[in-house]
């Protein structure tokens, strides 16, 4: 049986998580531990909190007084760490914060895990870190996609700070035999994301008939995971995985940003059509007044030091987790479509 402390749950990929794991895992005891930044939604777990083997605490994971009361009242012997500051864009404008959250965060759950499993002798421990393909740095349309032994070339400040904690999880492994696995994966989408990552604010945009605003020439590639095949991707970690490694996990899915918005504009088009429901609901999209969402697609300059392609190699997980996704973007994006549309944020219609 785990008890697992789950960093950052009420976040997208996070809650996700629990969802998934809460269903095919019930015996394990579920703590999470979430800020509620912008980010983080409490709602996103809300319908777990009846469960006598889930519990919420609204806290910091750089609070180390905090972090060990939890290891102590729950007996904590697993963490998945999701918890980071995320957002590209943010991390230009204001650095700090994902330093301050995603390296020293990290180290204090670290120090704390070590305290509590190895300076005590308990051998059956696990620490997964969450991590993302952009330590990676940026690839050419033509160059091979990132291995797990790719070498690190972080160009945002986000991705620098997540690199950072990469490095100091291995590090507890290697310096103190710390049993740690960390896992790099590629762009994910599905139920719960922020409205500031691409696919939920082109989504929410063609609902409100607001711009949908395309960075550069639009042609930026990134492999795309259905968030539940990441969920499932960690789970094959925790059972199969060795210790120490790293697995980059991919939805073995690249496609060009502008692509996507395409495809998104005709599908959402099409989705509140077929719907009167929604043709009431959202008013000012397009095609309430037989328009085209295309329509509202507006090339916006480019952000500093935007990477042009991401692509994960998942051999790795393939040959020694029997990874692979369930879901191909096609499908994955029309299940994520219509729990947008019907799964909106009051934000929407204000």
């Amino acid at each position: 049986m785990r008890n697992m402390l789950i960093t950052g749950g009420a976040g997208f990929i996070g809650s996700n998580f629990c969802h998934y794991w809460a269903e095919k895992y019930p015996q394990d005891k579920v703590v999470v531990l979430d800020l509620l930044t912008y980010a983080g939604h409490r709602e996103n777990i809300q319908s777990l909190e009846n469960s006598t083997s889930f519990a919420f605490i609204q806290g910091d994971i750089g609070d180390q007084a905090l972090v060990e009361k939890l290891f102590t009242e729950h007996q904590i012997n697993c963490v998945i760490h999701f918890a980071a500051e995320s957002h590209v864009d943010r991390s230009i404008l204001g650095p700090d914060a994902f330093l301050q959250t995603n390296i020293m965060g990290t180290h204090t759950l670290l120090k704390v895990a070590k305290k509590f499993w190895l300076d005590a002798g308990v051998a059956n421990h696990h620490f997964h870190h969450v991590s993302t393909d952009e330590v990676y740095g940026s690839l050419t349309e033509d160059a091979p996609a990132f291995t797990e032994s790719t070498p690190f070339a972080p160009n945002s400040p986000y991705s620098a700070s997540k690199a950072a904690s990469d490095h100091l999880v291995r590090a507890y492994h290697h310096t103190y035999g710390l049993n740690v696995t960390t896992s790099n994966c590629s762009n994910n989408y599905g139920p719960y994301q922020d409205s500031e990552k691409l696919i939920p604010l082109i989504i929410q945009n063609i609902l409100q008939g607001k711009a949908l605003p395309i960075y550069g020439d639009g042609k930026n590639i990134r492999d795309w995971l259905y968030v539940e095949d990441h969920c499932r991707a960690i789970d094959l970690i925790l059972h199969k995985g060795k210790i120490g490694e790293v697995y980059n996990v991919g939805g073995e899915n690249e496609w060009r940003n502008i692509d996507i918005v395409n495809l998104i504009c005709a599908k959402v088009d099409a989705a509140v059509v077929a719907s009167p429901e929604l043709l009431v609901r959202y008013p000012h999209t397009p095609c309430a007044t037989s328009g085209d969402a295309k329509s509202l697609i507006t090339y916006v300059k480019d952000r500093p030091g935007h990477d042009r392609r991401y692509a994960i190699d998942p051999g790795k997980c393939h040959a020694e987790l029997g990874y692979h996704p369930v879901e191909s973007f096609e499908s994955g994006i029309v299940k994520t479509i219509h729990w947008l549309l019907h799964n909106q944020r009051e934000t929407v219609n204000q």
